[in-house]
């Protein structure tokens, strides 16, 4: 199955639930279950969740090709984008959105949330870090831009968007790790 247009992916069968992510048009979906309407779907990168039934499309789905790139360069072109939870696109974003759909975009497969972004990686020492490298907050992911400078999509009071900025200190205290993809 796939849907035809952005679908919210909800965490329980229920508009006023949690969006947990986005389903893009024609991203494959696995229907677990129906019930009342919604249907319980597993994405191909194995998120779970609820969207309704009525938004589900006959149809394999398909995963972008993979392409030569830079997932840097591919996460710039959201730049100033509004930051949402759940979000995967111009419309609305977060922080391990941003990430996942960087690398998407390049054909590439990796975890949706950032636990499991940081889980997934190749972990790097800090004296290693390169441009594109991720820096892990535990809640909270952004790319390493280098010169003590990260890209990312934040939620934090009065910005709110998806930025390039110094490493800012409240972050900075918080790095659990660095990975690589």
């Amino acid at each position: 199955m796939t849907v035809d247009e952005l679908t919210p992916v909800r965490a329980e069968p229920r508009d006023d639930a949690e969006q947990v992510t986005q389903a893009l048009p024609g991203e494959p979906l696995e229907v677990e279950n129906e019930e009342g309407g919604w249907a319980r779907v597993r994405t191909a990168y194995g998120y779970p969740g609820w969207v309704h039934a009525a938004a589900l499309a006959h149809g394999e789905g398909e995963w972008p090709a993979t392409r030569d790139g830079d997932p840097v360069e591919e996460a710039r072109a959201y730049l100033g984008c509004p930051y949402e939870w759940g979000g995967m696109t111009e419309a609305g974003i977060d922080c391990s959105g941003l990430v996942h759909i960087a690398y998407r975009r390049l054909g590439r497969l990796i975890p949706r949330d950032a636990d499991q972004q940081e889980d997934a990686g190749a972990p790097v020492a800090e004296a290693d870090l390169r441009r594109g490298d991720l820096v892990c907050y535990g809640d909270h992911i952004a790319f390493w831009l280098g010169d003590g400078r990260i890209l990312h999509a934040t939620g934090r009071d009065g910005v709110r968007r998806v930025l390039e900025e110094e490493h800012p200190p409240e972050l900075a205290s918080r790095v659990r790790a660095y990975v690589r993809f």
